[in-house]
C-alpha cells in the first residue's frame, strides 16, 4: 500500500477519507485493467489454440476417413496391393481416428484441459519422429512411397510447430493469470492485516 505511506497528512478527516477512497478506486482500476488485459490475451490465445488444433484435427480426420472409405485409392502410394493392402490402409485410417480422439475436448476447453493439449503435442512428436526415422531408413527405389512419407512428415512438422506455438502462448497466459489471481488474493490478505 505505497500510496498510504506517501500520502500527505491531512488536518481534515473528511478530506482524508475521500482521498483514501479515491486512491482505493485508482488502485482497483489499475489492477482491474491489468487483469482485463491478461484475460483478453488468454481469450485470444484460447481461440488461436482452438483454430490451430481444429485445422489439424479436421485434416487428420479427412485423411483417416479417406483411408477407411476408399483404401484402394491410396494403396499404390504405399506400394500395397490386393486385400491385404486394402485392410492395411483401412487399419491406418482407424488408427488415425483413434489418435485424434484426444482433440475434441481440448479444442472445446483448452484452458481447462492443458494436460490433454500436452498429450496431443507428445503424440504429434512421436508421429513425426517415427515417420522421419522410417523415411531415413527407406532404401532408394521407392520414390512414390518416399513422396507419400514426405507429405506426412511435412504436414505433421508444420502442425506440430503451429500447435506448439499456440499452446505455449495459451499456457503462458494461464500461468500469468494465475499469478494475477495470487497477487489479488495476497493483496486482499495484506489489506486485512493492515
Amino acid at each position: 500500500m505505497e500510496w498510504q505511506e506517501t500520502e500527505q497528512p491531512s488536518t481534515n478527516a473528511t478530506t482524508k477519507g475521500a482521498d483514501t477512497t479515491s486512491a482505493d478506486a485508482k488502485g482497483a482500476d489499475t489492477k482491474g485493467s491489468g487483469i482485463t488485459s491478461v484475460n483478453a490475451k488468454r481469450d485470444i490465445a484460447s481461440w488461436a489454440v482452438r483454430l490451430a488444433f481444429l485445422v489439424v484435427f479436421i485434416l487428420n480426420c479427412q485423411c483417416a476417413l479417406s483411408f477407411i472409405i476408399d483404401p484402394t485409392g491410396f494403396m499404390g502410394a504405399y506400394e500395397l496391393s490386393g486385400l491385404p493392402g486394402q485392410i492395411a490402409i483401412q487399419g491406418l485410417g482407424i488408427a488415425f481416428l483413434m489418435w485424434n480422439a484426444t482433440y475434441p475436448l481440448f479444442i472445446y476447453r483448452p484452458k481447462q484441459h492443458q494436460a490433454l493439449g500436452v498429450i496431443i503435442l507428445v503424440q504429434q512428436i512421436i508421429g513425426l519422429v517415427g515417420e522421419s526415422l522410417l523415411r531415413v531408413g527407406l532404401p532408394a527405389g521407392h520414390a512414390q512411397l518416399a513422396a507419400s512419407m514426405d507429405r506426412f512428415i511435412l504436414f505433421d512438422g508444420l502442425g506440430l510447430v503451429v500447435m506448439a506455438a499456440t499452446a505455449a502462448f495459451l499456457f503462458a497466459q494461464c500461468r500469468r493469470e494465475g499469478w494475477h489471481k495470487n497477487q489479488r488474493t495476497s493483496g486482499h490478505k495484506s489489506q486485512r492485516k493492515s
